[in-house]
């Protein structure tokens, strides 16, 4: 993880910062789509939306989010304003995540290497299914990754009950790790200021977010822009993650939400993009046809 201070959000208008924000991305990685809208910046702010229902999303929300990773090699956020209160970031390493689970209850450390069934949010592309098999814990030669999300495994329990319950086992680990994930042991906390910017390795570090109140006045209410993005940098994925990140090469073009809005624009900004930072890129095919699992 990396923390960068002092980008002079307060001086930029919005339209700046979105402008400088993307700039700067185009050093690093290549943007994905983030939503069924299929944007690559998104606006971090309460918009009225619902997290824990059907199609929620934590992004346009005032709540609290469970420790979940994003759909991406890296992950950053700039901070543009604060709330009035809350809404205080919390990191925690999936690779000390992975040893205390091995130091408490090594029989479970198998377990989470398993698939657990999450839905997509109906963010998917139209050809694929609306949920995906991923296991929590993976590795692929010397390369560990972790990846969770409660609410998108309970989520997927609760539209599609032709997906495989979860066994005791399955529910007693994912119990432990919200457990752990929200222990002072493991938990870091930090406050995002204005003009600061949070990347976040997608594959070791978990990530959250407290509650928060806004001010009333619009310009004063909490807001930060987000990118996902593929990076040359990136580690290689075990197989059995290619179900959703589509490519586990190292550094190659991955990640992302298909959703329902891409553009010829967009796939050849990806691919040129791609190929400036010399990253295997090859065509989106899903792995999983949609037709294939209905039969």
């Amino acid at each position: 993880m990396c923390l960068l201070k002092g980008f002079p959000t307060d001086d930029w208008t919005e339209t700046e910062t979105r402008l400088a924000y993307w700039g700067l991305g185009l050093y690093m990685g290549v943007g994905r789509t983030q939503n069924r809208a299929s944007e690559f910046i998104n606006d971090v702010r309460d918009a009225g939306g619902s997290y824990k229902v059907k199609g929620g999303r934590g992004y346009n929300t005032n709540a609290k989010l469970d420790f979940h990773t994003d759909s991406c090699d890296v992950v950053a956020l700039i901070c543009r304003r604060t709330a009035k209160s809350g809404g205080s970031s919390k990191v925690v390493s999936t690779i000390a995540l992975r040893d205390e689970v091995q130091r408490l209850r090594p029989d479970l450390l198998a377990v989470l290497e398993q698939p657990f069934f999450h839905t997509y949010q109906g963010t998917q592309d139209a050809s694929q299914p609306p949920f995906y098999p991923l296991p929590i814990f993976g590795q692929q030669g010397e390369f560990f990754c972790g990846r969770t999300n409660r609410k998108n495994i309970d989520g997927a329990l609760r539209d599609f009950p032709e997906i495989p319950r979860l066994t005791p086992q399955q529910l007693e680990a994912i119990d432990l790790l919200e457990e752990l994930m929200a222990s002072d042991k493991l938990c870091f906390g930090m406050e995002l200021e204005r003009g600061d910017l949070q990347l976040l390795n997608n594959f070791v570090i978990l990530h959250s977010r407290t509650a928060f109140e806004d001010f009333e006045e619009p310009d004063l209410k909490r807001h930060l822009l987000r990118l996902w993005l593929a990076v040359p940098g990136s580690q290689p994925l075990p197989e059995d993650w290619e179900v959703y990140f589509i490519d586990g090469r190292a550094g190659a073009l991955r990640g992302g939400v298909r959703g329902s809005s891409i553009t010829p624009e967009f796939l050849a900004y990806e691919k040129r993009q791609a190929d400036a930072l010399g990253m295997p890129n090859k065509p989106w095919a899903p792995k999983v046809l949609k037709e294939a699992v209905a039969a």
